[in-house]
């Protein structure tokens, strides 16, 4: 299939600071939100403790050693071809509680090293501000985000990141997947977006919407003042995006796909637009909900909008409706059933590659921005042969797939996409569940669950697949 994509296509991979960097607390590096997360595993969340407990597994304090093997990481992806590597900075690396007056010159120099290095192997930087690493201490000092002061501590900390490295980055976001918080009842999502955690007869879903709010100002913020110290910087979102299908051709279930796509993209619409929209200021009237917005917030929101979106991608949902949640409540979480046309990982997350160009056509019409890949992989069981090899053809036809759908968007559909960064694209912690079997990566780390192994790099069949797809400007699929 021919394609137009652009020389400057950004093809490339996306991980988290936390993720893979380890070192928890070299360099000055403070407590954040990701240290003190136990392990899950499928089905079941990460246990979060009340500071770092002397007889728990917390995954992410090594992770893969990162922070000591950077170089030897980035040759493999300069081998695979990468145009940019997407990762964060650890808020604690730079300032250890959040509140120092002084940034940490440490930290600031592990970045300045990291950024020196992808960029000596012509590989350009795409940086997240916050990417779930939130300093503890403002938790459990501020209650998170749903105190105000976070926005200023915020912005000196993104005011700091812009300065020192405003030559050496040019793509920025400022929080990852904002709006995963909007899954309120997931103590998880809520502690790792925006620090909260609730009290026993909170209004959970009021907390969520102020917090949220609070962290949309942030933002705005942000972008602003990073246009302010560079006008050449490209500042983005990054929202999750797992477009939601009716289940049937019910009226009933189309509005239902509907609302649950409005309350779960409203943050985009923020973002993009400097505003609420009218449907979710009615929504917050008829709950009661008080949410604490100034006309400087107002302000502040319409002065700081986006230049791309940037976003996660890696299956679709489909609901519908019932007769006990009005369609003001309907989300995927309350309303998902399964899809039965499609099949899913091992994880329970369905495989939908179409929904990737409906995602790019449904953000290009609704918005009219840039669009970036910024995740998009395939969490699976890897098995090392006895000669070392890693056959993972499942991961090659995933991606393959959805490959092939991003650019029918691009050519067929005039979606104007910057670049794909798939997930994970050497093995680390997960996210959700703290485990390192659930594995994205075309580079192998020899490290399991229990915190077993060499760490060990190896290259996956993946790895060969994906060096030729970056190297035809993605002609070569096979």
């Amino acid at each position: 299939m021919s394609n137009s994509l652009s020389k400057e296509f950004l093809w490339g991979g996306a991980v988290a600071a936390h993720q893979l960097e380890g070192g928890w607390q070299e360099g000055g590096k403070g407590i954040s939100v990701a240290d003190v997360m136990t392990v899950g595993k499928p089905g079941q969340e990460r246990a979060i403790t009340n500071g770092v407990m002397p007889d728990e597994y917390y995954p992410n304090h090594d992770a893969i050693d990162f922070y000591h093997r950077y170089k030897g990481d980035i040759a493999l992806l300069k081998e695979m071809g990468f145009k940019c590597f997407r990762t964060s900075i650890a808020w604690t690396r730079i300032y250890p509680t959040g509140e120092e007056s002084e940034p940490n010159e440490a930290g600031l120099k592990f970045y300045d090293d990291l950024f020196d290095e992808l960029l000596k192997n012509d590989i350009e930087p795409i940086i997240t501000l916050s990417h779930f690493e939130l300093p503890y201490n403002l938790v459990t000092k501020y209650g998170g985000f749903r105190n105000r002061k976070l926005i200023d501590l915020f912005v000196k900390f993104a005011a700091t990141c812009f300065t020192r490295y405003q030559n050496k980055v040019k793509y920025w976001m400022t929080f990852n997947e904002i709006n995963n918080q909007a899954n309120y009842d997931s103590d998880f999502l809520v502690f790792t977006n925006s620090g909260l955690r609730f009290k026993p007869g909170e209004n959970r879903e009021e907390g969520m919407y102020q917090s949220a709010h609070n962290e949309l100002v942030a933002s705005a913020r942000v972008v602003k003042l990073g246009h302010e110290i560079n006008p050449d910087f490209q500042i983005g979102c990054m929202i999750a995006m797992g477009p939601v299908y009716p289940a049937t051709m019910n009226p009933d279930d189309v509005l239902a796909a509907q609302k649950a796509m409005e309350k779960n993209y409203f943050f985009a619409d923020v973002h993009v637009n400097g505003f609420y929209p009218e449907f979710l200021k009615k929504y917050w009237a008829r709950k009661g909900f008080d949410i604490n917005i100034t006309p400087q917030d107002e302000a502040d929101l319409k002065a700081g909008t986006v230049d791309y979106i940037g976003f996660s991608y890696y299956m679709s949902h489909a609901v519908k409706k019932n007769s006990e949640t009005p369609f003001d409540d309907m989300t995927p979480q309350n309303s998902q059933v399964k899809n039965t046309y499609l099949e899913a990982s091992d994880w329970g997350w369905q495989i939908d590659p179409k929904g990737l160009r409906y995602a790019l056509n449904w953000f290009t019409d609704k918005y009219h921005l840039p669009l970036f890949i910024v995740e998009n992989g395939f969490g699976a069981y890897d098995k090392v042969e006895a000669d070392g090899k890693i056959h993972d053809s499942y991961r090659i036809d995933y991606l393959r797939e959805h490959i092939r759908q991003m650019i029918l968007a691009v050519v067929e559909d005039g979606v104007d996409l910057i670049g794909y960064t798939p997930w994970g694209c050497i093995d680390l912690v997960s996210a959700g569940t703290g485990e390192m079997d659930k594995r994205y990566g075309f580079i192998y780390v020899d490290k399991n669950n229990k915190n077993e192994g060499t760490l060990k790099r190896s290259k996956k069949d993946s790895f060969y697949w994906f060096k030729d797809v970056i190297a035809s400007n993605g002609e070569n699929l096979k």
